[in-house]
C-alpha cells in the first residue's frame, strides 16, 4: 500500500448554493474508484474540513463515472452574499479535498 494525495489519483468540480457546497469528485482510472469508495467516505470528508464545515456532510456515490458528489451543509460562513472569508463561493474547497490522502495499492 502507498499514500498517495486525492490529486494524484482524481479530479473534482464544485458549486455551491448559499451556505452549502457541492463537491464532485472522480477517479482518473475505474482502478481507484475502490480505494476512495472505502476511504472517501462523509465522516473523513468531514474531518478533513474540520473548521469550516460546520453541518452535515453527505455522500453521493456515483459508480457509473467511478465518482462521489458530497454536499457539505453550512460549509460556506453563510454563503457569498454573507461570509468575510477570501473565498465566498467555495471554489477553493475542491483543491482542498483534493489534498487529502488515502492509500491505495501499489502499482
Amino acid at each position: 500500500m502507498m499514500k498517495v494525495q486525492l490529486k494524484d489519483i482524481a479530479h473534482g468540480r464544485c458549486g455551491d448554493k448559499s451556505d452549502t457546497s457541492n463537491i464532485c469528485i472522480y477517479a482518473r482510472k475505474p482502478q481507484y474508484y475502490k480505494a476512495m469508495e472505502k476511504q472517501l467516505t462523509a465522516d473523513a470528508v468531514r474531518r478533513h474540513f474540520e473548521g469550516l464545515v460546520f453541518g452535515d456532510v453527505v455522500r453521493y456515490d456515483v459508480p457509473q463515472l467511478d465518482g462521489f458528489n458530497f454536499v457539505m451543509h453550512h460549509a460556506l460562513d453563510g454563503g457569498a452574499t454573507r461570509s468575510l472569508r477570501l473565498d465566498t463561493l467555495g471554489k477553493c474547497m475542491e483543491a482542498a479535498l483534493l489534498r487529502m490522502y488515502i492509500e491505495i495499492d501499489d502499482e
